[in-house]
């Protein structure tokens, strides 16, 4: 018989834990939302002239009519940072006030440094802490997750959530079961933590590691046995379609309950709810497997296709824009993805309606973006010359010292010539 009682540990007792007073849960809302996606567009017709499809053939099995591309000098850094200042017009907040960042994605420009990171700098967000999250399509749910507890606890107030992707570069575009799939783009959200009651209720993150191989991408680290079975390439998406199909069927409904059930709430209180924009028969699986209207299931997959961690808060930023969501609706997320992992929220919307608007703050965060894009090139350059030696320092001393000289000798002999 297996012992299910929990054993209590032997633990010193810290000195410095009875002198902080215990802090009461704090409430997460979000304030703020915002997109960001090219503006080349990828059509299913342009997509017969690379591989062997046709548009119906796309439609009927996914839904998907367009996609967006991104342009040669768009990265994941730019589209998940227009986006970011996107939301921050919304909320009406200064990047200065922002406590974290967190950005979900599985294309960063870098293993290190994170995306994160180079978004925080872009924004001027000197007092945030910064990192990157991979959890594939399931990843703005797990940030979203993450901050959320940050601010129940109390130790941060605001954070920012962010999923970008930029898929045309990880995608085999002679392999028609994925190419016709994915897409770019980045969507983000403000939160902010507060007493009044609303906001996240409950979440349920979720994963099996036994289906890892089921939706990979492999990198520079990977196995050569894994990479030499002819399915599989270095930096390329590789999916077992039905496989993921199955799993994701299974784990949707099941995962929106689980959350729903944290705040007391059933499905019939759901007034919409967003999932990962993967394929539309996946999307209408939730409407039937939540045994609610289809019309309470957003989708917009049939524009910009899978988008990964970026699905999710794309498709919340028009849905709000799109007035889907009110003041007192409970709206559900849900994303399922590589891992494999799946993660589902509730959330009760507390957020008033209003546009961003040309204000004082506002002209703040323009100030802020234009003195970070000053300090960047500044901030470097003091660095390296804060690694130089006092040897170097002195020679390089010398050497202006010189040039100097030798100009004021030529200006001299000029005068004289006169």
């Amino acid at each position: 018989m297996i012992d299910t009682i929990p054993r209590s540990r032997r633990l010193f007792r810290g000195r410095a834990a009875p002198a902080r007073r215990p802090r009461a849960l704090r409430y997460a809302h979000l304030i703020g939302w915002g997109m960001e996606v090219p503006s080349q567009v990828l059509s299913n017709s342009d997509l017969e002239a690379i591989v062997e499809t046709n548009d119906e053939w796309i439609t009927t099995r996914t839904g998907i009519k367009e996609r967006r591309i991104a342009a040669q000098r768009e990265t994941t850094t730019s589209l998940a940072t227009r986006a970011a200042q996107k939301a921050l017009d919304v909320a009406d907040v200064l990047p200065g006030a922002i406590d974290l960042i967190i950005v979900a994605t599985a294309t960063p420009e870098h293993i290190f440094p994170s995306t994160a990171s180079l978004v925080q700098d872009y924004l001027g967000a000197t007092n945030a802490g910064a990192f990157d999250l991979s959890a594939a399509c399931s990843g703005f749910v797990y940030g979203l997750d993450m901050a959320v507890n940050k601010i129940q606890t109390g130790a941060i107030n605001t954070a920012l959530v962010i999923g970008a992707e930029t898929l045309s570069r990880v995608v085999d575009w002679t392999d028609r079961g994925t190419c016709i799939l994915f897409g770019d783009g980045a969507g983000a959200v403000v939160l902010e933590g507060g007493d009044t009651p609303g906001g996240v209720l409950g979440s349920v993150l979720r994963s099996d590691g036994s289906g890892w191989d089921m939706l990979t991408l492999p990198t520079a680290n990977s196995r050569d046995t894994y990479l030499q079975d002819g399915a599989h390439q270095q930096g390329r998406i590789y999916m077992d379609g039905r496989g993921v199909f199955r799993f994701a069927t299974r784990v949707i409904g099941d995962s929106i309950r689980d959350a729903l059930a944290q705040a007391g709430l059933t499905p019939d209180d759901l007034a919409l709810v967003i999932p990962h924009q993967a394929n539309q028969r996946i999307i209408d699986h939730v409407a039937k497997a939540l045994k609610i209207p289809e019309n309470r299931v957003y989708s917009n997959v049939a524009r910009y296709g899978n988008t990964s961690a970026a699905s999710i808060p794309i498709a919340l930023a028009e849905a709000v824009e799109e007035e889907r969501i009110k003041p007192g609706d409970v709206i559900a997320l849900v994303g399922f993805g590589g891992g494999l992992s799946w993660a589902a929220m509730v959330i009760e919307w507390t957020a008033v309606p209003s546009h961003p608007s040309y204000s004082i703050t506002w002209g703040r965060r323009q100030g802020a973006y234009a003195y970070a894009g000053v300090r960047r090139p500044l901030i470097r350059k003091w660095r390296r010359l804060m690694l130089l030696s006092p040897t170097t320092w002195i020679l390089m001393a010398r050497a202006y010292l010189r040039r100097r000289r030798e100009q004021i000798n030529r200006l001299r002999g000029a005068k004289d010539e006169e």
